[in-house]
């Protein structure tokens, strides 16, 4: 009986190391951007939003949504420049689409009624989203960021993710980072 019971607890050990070990294939989060191994973060829905934008260009336009780790927070929160290491920003990115359905419904709500024709817009197509993080030293020749951009959990090829930095340059003055905290 002791055998037994001996038995079980070694299969239950050995099956928990195996589990716990074992590599996580297709799982968006472990997959790497070129040139700087920025990962998606895990849980990072759950994080605080920072801002939501819109960004127009001709008859297309893209809602954004930043969202920030404890880090990114409190440095936006307390106008902390640069963002201390640690900090981790990510952007969502959606085609804007018109809402027919919240259209009819805001015609109804008092404080709209009688306006001309209300237009509710909200998340189309998802686009990519955007991943920095702040590391000094590991990033020092990319003002300390490390960056990533994804599609469908995929990160980007090299030739995009070589982009990021540039792109981010004119906002300099700010550590880089073009979003301002909407408290």
């Amino acid at each position: 009986m002791k055998r037994i019971a001996f038995l079980l607890v070694a299969v239950t050990v050995v099956a928990g190391v195996l589990a716990f070990t074992a590599p996580a294939s297709g799982r968006a989060d472990e997959q790497a951007s070129p040139i700087y191994g920025v990962t998606i973060p895990p849980g990072y829905r759950d994080w605080k939003l920072i801002a939501v934008s819109e960004i127009a260009a001709g008859d297309k336009s893209q809602l954004r949504a930043e969202f920030g780790n404890d880090i990114a927070i409190k440095a936006f929160q307390q106008g902390t420049l640069p963002f201390p290491d640690g900090a981790i920003i990510v952007a969502q990115h959606w085609m804007k689409e018109s809402s027919p359905e919240n259209d009819k419904v805001l015609a109804m709500v008092p404080m709209v009624a009688g306006r001309d024709s209300p237009k509710s817009f909200v998340p189309g197509s998802f686009i990519n989203m955007q991943v920095m993080v702040k590391d000094s030293k590991k990033y020092a020749a990319s003002g300390g960021w490390g960056f990533g951009d994804f599609k469908d959990g995929k990160p980007g090829d090299e030739a995009l993710t070589k982009t990021c930095f540039p792109c981010h340059q004119p906002a300099r003055d700010h550590d880089y980072i073009y979003t301002h905290y909407a408290p």
